[in-house]
């Protein structure tokens, strides 16, 4: 994957991301949850701090500082990205890239991000979250595989 390919699977990240959002915001009402099936709705929320909600009582009124900060972090990870030798890993730091410029893009438009996907079990309900944030979780995981890939391969001997 070249830089080209890099940027191509960034964008298409991006794009998706924010047409599912705009789809969301669009169609769904805040907090009134959609059902799909048992399990798992569409429910519109907005988070105004970082992953699963976390500062949102400290970053709530300063969502140019979250964007900033986020903004910082995304340009290192491109760096790592486009530097990355083995496939797997670069296409992880773009999806990563990808999801995080679909989160930023939220804070500068919306002063929070905007998420949908809610997933719970009977009394347990994990936040609700939207496609930028797969993307990102889906890059973490090609990361650590590809990481996985470059471990020497040691054989313990019994005896």
């Amino acid at each position: 994957m070249r830089w080209r390919s890099f940027i191509s699977l960034a964008v298409l990240v991006l794009v998706l991301d924010q047409g599912t959002k705009a789809a969301a915001l669009a169609l769904l009402d805040y907090h009134v949850p959609v059902s799909v099936f048992p399990g798992f709705n569409l429910t519109l929320g907005f988070n105004t701090g970082a992953s699963f909600g976390m500062l949102y009582n400290i970053m709530a009124d300063k969502p140019m500082v979250m964007a900033a900060l986020t903004s910082a972090l995304t340009v290192f990870l491109a760096c790592m990205g486009l530097r990355a030798r083995l496939p797997l890993e670069r296409a992880g730091f773009a999806l990563i890239v990808g999801g995080a410029c679909g989160n930023i893009l939220d804070r500068l438009r919306h002063g929070a991000v905007t998420d949908f996907l809610d997933f719970y079990w009977r009394d347990w309900i994990w936040p609700t979250f939207n496609g930028a944030d797969v993307a990102i979780f889906l890059g973490a995981a090609a990361i650590l595989t590809a990481g996985m890939k470059r471990l020497p391969k040691t054989g313990a001997s019994v005896g």
